[in-house]
């Protein structure tokens, strides 16, 4: 095996794959245009948390939403498993708003570099609790430290797959952000993604974390297109709900040529076309559920029967032990929140209809963070905990207590 084992890098230019990285293109920024920008951050907010929750599980670790979502408030479990499956979804939602600020602050960011590669890694591994930084030898039952952001030393297998060898990796890096950087273009750079992601993958750069790394490193590739709407849609949830089929297309893209009709490098190229079909299907399947979830009529009616339940007190846990039964009155406060994507505090209570207690209802609304502000008496905007989206984004993940 040498560097040029990586070949071919792209699949062929096929009229299906061009339709779907169209349809994915189109309906991504349609996708955006649903909610004001104001209540669409809040979307993009309960994302990570979801986006967390998926790409771990996919790794085998199952830490719920709203576990997630008490440790970004630093509440932790007592049961020590629990606690350090929340420290590290929490390393994951952190590392991709430290990966969102960094793109804001450098656009044109080379995302496909060995460097900001590294630095995944690394933000994400420094943040992990010590007993999560090893791996298993596989023969002699070693424990291995893994260190953030450093290239793997060693040869690795992860199941079927064999990684290219240690020596050959930093040449590997440097091919795949030639072309993955400099060499694609318009719609073929949604195409690229998926490509990329496989290729990521079979480079298997770090001694651990590569899965994550890989789906990081896709999420970050995604907006650098741009493509518009990204963040209010995820690839990692569709790739999670058949984690054995992900992992299967994942192998059988490993494979080599077979003959002299499946191209001209080493890896198969009818493989890696249908792992970039299969990818990018599971990107347009994601654009199109979340697009349900929001369609407005839509998500204001489920925002009124939340109310109503939790006026009725028909909803169970999860919601916390605190949470009191809503007025009814919440609801068109809530959904006026929502249209116009901020309201000053007066104008929020008002929407009510009541005087003395729209502001008590406003309160409780801040209180359970429905609503959020960022600043004492600032204006609000939607909040959307995780306890609300069970109920207003069916499917969207399991509710916990009814062992979906």
């Amino acid at each position: 095996m040498d560097i040029s084992s990586i070949h071919p890098l792209m699949p062929k230019n096929t009229q299906s794959l061009q339709e779907l990285a169209l349809k994915i293109s189109s309906s991504s920024g349609e996708l955006a245009g649903k909610l004001h920008p104001k209540s669409r951050q809040a979307v993009e907010d309960l994302l990570r948390i979801v986006n967390s929750y998926y790409s771990n599980l996919i790794e085998g670790n199952s830490t719920h939403p709203s576990d997630i979502e008490r440790a970004t408030l630093d509440d932790y479990d007592a049961d020590t498993a629990i606690r350090e499956l929340q420290l590290e979804s929490k390393a994951h939602i952190r590392c991709q708003s430290e990966i969102s600020e960094l793109l804001r602050q450098k656009p044109n960011l080379h995302v496909a570099s060995p460097d900001f590669l590294c630095w995944v890694h690394k933000t994400f591994y420094d943040q992990l609790p010590n007993s999560m930084r090893y791996v298993t030898h596989s023969e002699t039952d070693e424990g291995i430290e893994v260190v953030g952001g450093e290239i793997r030393q060693r040869g690795v297998k992860v199941g079927a797959h064999v990684a290219p060898p240690e020596n050959l990796v930093p040449d590997l890096l440097q091919i795949f952000e030639n072309h993955y950087n400099g060499r694609v273009y318009g719609s073929n750079k949604i195409i690229a993604a998926a490509a990329a992601h496989h290729r990521l993958m079979w480079i298997h750069p770090f001694l651990d974390g590569n899965g994550r790394v890989a789906r990081l490193f896709t999420d970050a590739y995604f907006k650098t297109i741009p493509l518009t709407g990204y963040g209010m849609w995820n690839v990692s949830r569709g790739l999670a709900r058949d984690r054995d089929k992900y992992r299967a297309m994942l192998s059988v893209a490993d494979q080599k040529r077979q003959g002299d009709l499946d191209g001209r490098g080493y890896l198969s190229q009818k493989r890696l076309d249908e792992f970039c079909e299969y990818f990018l299907t599971i990107c347009v399947d994601q654009i199109e559920y979340m697009s349900g979830l929001l369609n407005l009529d839509g998500l204001l009616k489920r925002v009124e029967s939340y109310v109503i339940l939790r006026n009725s007190q028909l909803i169970p846990n999860p919601l916390p032990e605190s949470y009191q039964s809503l007025k009814l009155e919440a609801a068109p406060i809530i959904k006026e929140v929502i249209l116009h994507g901020e309201l000053s505090r007066g104008d929020a209570a008002a929407f009510s209809g009541l005087k003395r207690t729209g502001r008590d209802i406003l309160k409780q609304l801040i209180d359970e963070k429905i609503l959020v502000s960022d600043m004492p008496k600032g204006p609000v905007r939607f909040g959307l905990p995780v306890s609300m989206a069970t109920w207003i984004f069916p499917e969207l993940y399991p509710n916990k207590n009814l062992n979906l």
